[in-house]
């Protein structure tokens, strides 16, 4: 895990210097005005041209044509520009719209609603990602498929706050660490592989296919979500009166001791293990290395399909390492309890295909996976202090390979980036030391699983109404509403 982190916040610094800052936002400004403000402008794009552009006028003012010329600059400078093609037309390439980074209203309101959703979210164990893409479209102003990659930097910070504040704890029954690395390791290869099939089908599907595909999904999974978190409050209910009838003096005037609590928190060398965090490490750096690779290759040439191919074998390799194991009785699933000793195969396989889902939900609407492991954790038999915990720390892994894969794709602008994923870091410690405490009070770790249901059903409203308001609009301009070619992006 430390060499993940490490090695993200490399690639965040390097992408900070390599920022084209010399590029003037009054010339995005310029270019919007003037027709182009309805593809955005990249700023790459921006930068290739004025140097085009430049190199072009030198070129034609030090020929000897351009000594008669020289008068008539007019003329030259519109004979170049009629061989430049116009944005939309340089490529099939979507065009981004990255607002320019001033101190406003807006960065004041997302700010507060990502510093929210991100402390909701890592309670939760889901990221926060269904808040943060609608704050960023609607209120920073950028374009849905950057929004979805900012997001992911978000998740990320947020990921690795609360993966950093749980290391230490312990299960809040069992003694064991809160977070359960067996289970990690048989949903997370194949969170990671999900998520590169959720990042091409960003590129392919159109919004309004995504948008019925969120709202189905999440509006199901928030539902099922608020019920279990009811059941739980029952059985909660249940065995805070058994306690209190435990600890109510008897007829001879004396009470049952209650049994001496265990510790809370341990080292951070007694609470990992190290073999199967190795291993979840392993992956991550193999597919990220893969990515890497990818991004050096043609699009659909035949070496970039066989280096997406490759993570096949990768994923499932880890995850068919783990089941083999949970079948033949050599490891279990310990905060399950005895429940997490018996498995059989077509529950392995049909576990593994929901963190493939987990993945490709999350890299296509820029989530974190947790809308979908969180519940199926809970459905498990998992407490929910293990749910969040355990889901957040797959998605640290998924997350941070998404935000790599989509700076290879220069889908988001640095130093957005770094703001919000700052904020949203700072939230979840915020969100996790606030709650942990009215847990710890209360009694009812329920409260996970209605922020849970809460935080999910926030964001099938959020994503579900921006994506109608682009889908009506799409349809009121015409706009083409099929499926994007993935070679051209």
């Amino acid at each position: 895990m430390v060499v993940m982190v490490v090695a993200v916040l490399v690639l965040s610094s390097s992408m900070f210097v390599s920022y084209p800052w010399s590029l003037k936002q009054e010339d995005l400004s310029s270019n919007q005005q003037s027709g182009n403000a309805d593809q955005g402008v990249d700023p790459i794009y921006s930068r290739k041209l004025l140097n085009f552009v430049r190199r072009e006028t030198r070129k034609e003012m030090d020929s000897p044509a351009g000594e008669k010329e020289r008068a008539g600059g007019g003329e030259i400078r519109k004979r170049i520009l009629r061989i430049v093609p116009p944005p939309g037309r340089l490529s099939n390439h979507y065009q981004h719209v990255w607002p320019g980074m001033k101190f406003g209203w807006r960065i004041v309101v997302g700010t507060v609603i990502g510093f929210f959703g991100a402390a909701f979210g890592s309670v939760g164990g889901v990221g926060g990602g269904g808040i943060f893409v609608p704050m960023l479209t609607l209120i920073i102003g950028f374009d849905p498929k950057s929004s979805t990659a900012i997001s992911k930097c978000m998740i990320t910070g947020a990921a690795a706050a609360t993966v950093y504040y749980n290391i230490k704890l312990r299960h809040p029954t069992l003694d064991l660490p809160i977070i359960d690395y067996d289970l990690a390791l048989l949903f997370q290869p194949m969170l990671v592989l999900g998520i590169s099939i959720g990042v091409a089908f960003n590129v392919i599907f159109a919004d309004w296919m995504i948008t019925v595909l969120l709202i189905i999904l999440f509006i199901g999974m928030s539902t099922k979500a608020f019920f279990k978190g009811v059941e739980t409050w029952k059985k909660e209910t249940i065995t805070k009166k058994e306690s209190a009838r435990r600890l109510a003096p008897t007829d001879n005037g004396t009470q049952t001791e209650p049994n001496e609590s265990k510790a809370s928190k341990v080292s951070i060398i007694e609470n990992v293990y190290w073999k199967e965090l190795g291993i979840l490490v392993a992956v991550w750096i193999i597919i990220l290395s893969l990515q890497i690779a990818k991004n050096k290759t043609t699009t659909c040439s035949a070496s970039n399909w066989a280096l997406n191919l490759l993570q096949i074998p990768v994923a499932f390799g880890a995850s068919a390492y783990e089941a083999i194991r949970l079948y033949k009785g050599w490891t279990v699933i310990a905060s399950r309890g005895e429940a997490g000793r018996i498995w059989r195969v077509h529950q392995l396989i049909l576990y593994c295909f929901g963190g493939i889902m987990a993945g490709v939900v999350g890299g296509m609407l820029g989530l974190g996976g947790g809308f979908i492991l969180g519940p199926l954790f809970l459905e498990l038999g998992v407490p929910p202090q293990v749910s969040s915990a355990t889901a957040t720390f797959a998605m640290l892994f998924s997350a941070s390979l998404s935000v790599v894969e989509y700076h290879l794709l220069h889908r988001f602008p640095v130093p957005y980036s770094l703001y919000f994923a700052a904020a949203a870091t700072v939230a979840a410690f915020a969100g996790q030391s606030v709650v942990r405490r009215i847990i710890a009070i209360l009694g009812r770790a329920s409260l996970i699983i209605f922020v849970l249901a809460f935080t999910i059903f926030v964001s099938a409203i959020s994503l579900g109404g921006v994506g109608i308001s682009n889908m009506i609009k799409q349809i009121e301009e015409k706009k083409y509403l099929g499926f994007d070619d993935i070679c051209a992006y």
